[in-house]
């Protein structure tokens, strides 16, 4: 079963480095070579690895295998080599020794909750970003869950939070789950977990965790964060941490639930992406003078 499912990553894998050997591919994976023909990158090197963590067997014989597929992709764009890392649950079906069926399955849509109100009666609270300190924190725990936060099934912005609070980043507001932004005592903020409600926070946020909107990818510095509407309906999905630029000034991202390591900001490559997609560029701010 395992080779069944490394024979079909490995086939995927050598269409995005052996160009001329490719046949029709995914969309995903055709969008991938575009994006790095246009920042003129080049695969050079790349492995991949499946991890099965459960097999549902049906009456009729078919299988349901859920499992984890980690690739890792070495970059070359101009001098710069550099590590890009995906890892995707996905769930595959096979029926006598054959494979049916294979999918993404860890991009969930979540409802979007309460909306922030304004924040300005909160004291004032001052601090001093560590962009480093938010960076390794990203490095770290990228494709892993630190034990001192509750994981939840969709992390991404639980993830970010982290980040962003292993940087400096106060937490306040508790025990309001509508106002502030805070994880303390099994509970949380909806700006702490939820895509959506971290965007409109970062939006109006006045004190403590406060962000400016910048509107171009290059403006942004490690540190920084990008928040993603998939769909372009006004509800933001996902939240991602800038940790590095790129060779044209372009931010690479890290990032959870489909956990991500260096990855190009724009998620042309993802599943999840539509031609309908839309970013909000948050420059994180401090009082630093």
């Amino acid at each position: 079963m395992k080779k069944i499912l490394m024979k079909l990553y490995n086939k995927k894998l050598q269409a995005l480095i052996n160009l001329d050997q490719r046949d029709e591919l995914e969309d995903e994976l055709e969008r991938k070579i575009k994006l790095n023909e246009k920042r003129n990158t080049e695969i050079v090197k790349g492995n991949v690895k499946v991890y099965i963590e459960k097999i549902n067997e049906s009456e009729s014989g078919q299988e349901e295998v859920l499992h984890q597929c980690h690739y890792k992709f070495l970059i070359k764009q101009k001098d710069q080599f550099y590590l890009e890392e995906i890892v995707e649950d996905r769930k595959a079906v096979i029926w006598n020794n054959e494979l049916i069926g294979d999918c993404v399955t860890n991009f969930a849509k979540i409802a979007a909750q309460s909306p922030h109100s304004l924040d300005d009666y909160y004291v004032r609270q001052e601090f001093q970003y560590d962009r480093l300190a938010a960076v390794q924190y990203a490095e770290r725990w990228w494709n892993s869950h630190n034990p001192n936060y509750k994981n939840f099934e969709v992390n991404c912005t639980n993830f970010i939070s982290q980040c962003l609070h292993a940087g400096g980043a106060p937490m306040r507001g508790y025990p309001n789950r509508s106002g502030g932004w805070w994880m303390q005592q099994n509970n949380w903020s909806y700006s702490w977990s939820v895509a959506n409600a971290l965007t409109n926070f970062l939006s109006i946020s006045k004190t403590g965790l406060r962000a400016q909107r910048v509107y171009a990818a290059e403006e942004l510095q490690p540190g920084d964060v990008i928040c993603y509407d998939f769909q372009g309906d006004g509800r933001f999905d996902h939240t991602t941490i800038v940790v590095a630029k790129d060779q044209n000034n372009m931010p690479l991202v890290n990032a959870q639930t489909y956990n991500s390591r260096m990855r190009y900001w724009s998620y042309v490559d993802s599943t999840a992406y539509t031609p309908q997609i839309k970013y909000k560029f948050f420059r994180i701010i401090d009082d630093t003078r």
